[in-house]
């Protein structure tokens, strides 16, 4: 029986690198795998920085004649989170200011060559490289790593299979038809049934196109994005690929999000049995945040980033109304986006001074306190591949409002506004349907309204709280699929596949113990 190596190839992972839900995706997914005694290493770019967090770091090769000119790729292992990683080493393409984009929020003008390098880097290994186990299978994460199915399909290399996971089909890394050489791109993939799309150059299109199996993190997100509503463009390969799309839930890493161990909430720890210390998180986060310190008020978190996916536009009209509507209230921000959504939030804080209040940028610190110390966390999305904060919030006693979309419609469960108000002693969160500040706000007093039921509200809580979303099912899932791929007589388990939203009656959703119920296709 051949045993299943892999090499996990991404822009990003916590706590190296991140930017968002990604970067704790990625190491979560791997933390689970390992312990589940599947080998891997995490291939990542060798960003400003990167090569410090880690440790016993060598050089295992030279890596000429990639995009961008010749690299190094190191390997070390992670502390904090005990991972083995590979890093490609290129000063000129990845010692700078962000991952992505630079102070000021403009995208590097280079992106395509770095992940093209990127990409490069991983077939090199995948074809073996001296002192390195080769890997059996190749796991490329979101457009970053896009370009690796396909140019293991040039390499030759039939032996190392690939998984191509869409964790934000949105960002499809598009770069211009003349930059294919540079890239390394054969002729033969250069048309629209290849990695063109609108006459670009699209990785992730190349990644769907080429990947032995495609997944994505969560089932509706699935069904989403065979339609033209959700599909970005692609809705039409997905469907094609629809056989080979399985949908497989992320997880989150519950021991690094757990509010009676967290390191961040010092002596003010808590768990679902006695949430006493959850009032003095809410005074310390009102003391950072510069609030009114009214332990009667009901505190709303907003923890993301501040774009039109995640309905900023729609908060920026929305929160004014709930707090003229409610004195009681209160609100925290916490993030960064777009240069005008941040300024009218700010705005919006100096209008209601000691009851807003916002933060512009991401502390992982500030993160944790603000679920420990919201009451609620609101998290509108117009998309939601899947919706780790939610479940972060939730593990910390903060009930979500939610967008019906995505992982939030598998994850948050919610019998809606009109059902009697006993079946919300079995809800964990609330829902809405979706894009106007009307409903936002409704959405807002159908919370507020609930808090005023206390024994209701400490039920919804305790149900947020033990929920099991870890990681254990998606490792299952992802061991059946790789050993699917890996061993050719391996037949056991795999998930089902997403078929063409018309022949769906329904996805299965995740249950409060963490396990999957099947699909029904």
């Amino acid at each position: 029986m051949a045993k299943t190596r892999t090499l996990i190839v991404a822009g990003e992972a916590f706590p190296l690198a991140k930017t968002g839900g990604l970067g704790d995706a990625i190491t979560g997914m791997a933390r689970a795998l390992t312990e589940a005694h599947m080998p891997l290493n995490v291939l990542l770019p060798a960003y400003r920085g990167v090569r410090g967090k880690l440790n016993r770091v060598r050089t295992v090769a030279a890596l000429p004649g990639l995009p961008g000119g010749d690299a190094a790729l190191l390997e070390g292992r992670c502390p904090q989170s005990g991972l083995d990683y590979l890093l490609l080493e290129n000063d000129a393409l990845y010692d700078r200011a962000g991952l992505y984009a630079d102070e000021n929020g403009k995208e590097h003008p280079d992106n395509g060559v770095r992940y093209a390098a990127l990409a490069h880097a991983a077939v090199r290994v995948a074809a073996g490289l001296p002192g390195l186990v080769r890997p059996t299978l190749v796991h490329a994460h979101d457009w970053h790593a896009g370009l690796t199915p396909l140019l293991l399909r040039a390499a030759g290399l039939d032996d190392v299979k690939s998984v191509m996971t869409i964790h934000n089909l949105a960002f499809q890394g598009l770069f211009p038809m003349e930059c294919a050489d540079a890239f390394g791109i054969p002729e033969w993939a250069r048309g629209d049934d290849g990695a063109q799309s609108w006459g670009r150059l699209n990785f992730l299109k190349a990644g769907i196109r080429y990947a032995d199996r495609v997944t994505t993190v969560s089932r509706t997100y699935a069904r989403e994005i065979m339609t033209p509503a959700f599909g970005c463009g692609l809705d039409d390969l997905l469907r094609e690929r629809a056989g080979d799309l399985l949908p497989i839930p992320n997880g989150i890493d519950d021991v690094l999000w757990n509010p009676a161990r967290d390191p961040y909430l010092r002596s003010h720890r808590y768990g679902p049995r006695d949430l006493s210390n959850k009032i003095h998180c809410k005074a310390a986060l009102q003391r950072e945040f510069g609030l009114r310190p009214d332990p009667g008020a009901t505190l709303i978190g907003m923890g993301n980033r501040l774009t039109e996916q995640k309905m900023a536009d729609v908060a920026i009209q929305s929160l004014p109304d709930a707090l003229d509507r409610h004195p009681g209230l209160q609100v925290v921000i916490l993030g960064q986006g777009e240069q005008r959504f941040e300024q009218a939030l700010k705005d919006i804080a100096a209008r209601y001074p000691g009851r807003c209040a916002v933060h512009i940028g991401y502390d992982e610190g500030i993160a944790h306190r603000l679920h420990a110390g919201s009451d609620i966390l609101l998290h509108a999305s117009r998309f939601e591949p899947f919706g780790l904060t939610p479940l972060y919030a939730m593990r910390y006693g903060s009930l979500p409002i939610g967008s019906r979309v995505g992982g939030m419609a598998d994850t948050i469960e919610d019998p809606g506004p009109r059902a009697p108000l006993s079946m919300m002693a079995s809800a964990n969160g609330l829902l809405f349907e979706g894009d106007s500040p009307a409903a936002m706000t409704a959405a807002i007093d159908r919370a507020l309204n609930l808090r005023g039921h206390g024994i209701l509200w400490r039920l919804m809580q305790r149900n947020a709280m033990t929920a099991d979303f870890g990681w254990r099912s998606a490792v299952s899932l992802y061991a059946s699929l790789y050993r699917s791929l890996v061993e050719p007589d391996y037949r056991d388990a795999e998930p089902a596949p997403a078929e063409h939203p018309a022949s769906v009656a329904a996805m299965g959703r995740r249950t409060r113990s963490g396990g999957a119920m099947p699909a029904a296709i």
